[in-house]
């Protein structure tokens, strides 16, 4: 597998609920050893992102993750996605039952070696997501 295909994997069959696999099953190899994912705050490895995605699809059955601009430069890819969900649950300290969703603006910088996906800066819109399942 290239790095574009680990890349659009980690969108289509990890980060979006589908019914052919799971999102560790999915991960496991296509992230390299020593993976690091970095928001504003914190960092996790690639255990803790596949624990907080295995949790997002029991509580989000229909998250979608659908990228809408894809840019390369070397091994370097930037992706603008829409994020989309009804959580059914506790949600970030929140409440929800599955009648409110949530769409969303999220970017990423993936850095791939061989095929494999070294690093992940992200950020995403959560403050609207929460604003948005309030109503």
């Amino acid at each position: 597998m290239g790095s574009k295909e680990a890349v659009m994997s980690f969108y289509n069959k990890a980060l979006t609920v589908n019914s052919e696999t799971r999102p560790t099953a999915v991960l496991t190899p296509i992230l390299a050893e020593g993976y690091l994912s970095s928001g504003s705050v914190e960092s996790k490895g690639a255990e803790q992102l596949m624990g907080q995605l295995e949790f997002f699809w029991k509580i989000i059955p229909d998250l979608k993750w659908e990228p809408q601009d894809v840019y390369n430069d070397g091994d370097v890819y930037i992706v603008r996605s829409i994020a989309s969900g009804s959580p059914n649950g506790d949600f970030m300290g929140m409440p929800t039952d599955g009648t409110k969703a949530f769409k969303i603006m999220t970017m990423d910088i993936h850095t791939t070696k061989d095929g494999k996906i070294l690093s992940t800066h992200h950020i995403e819109d959560w403050v609207t997501a929460m604003k948005q399942l309030k109503g």
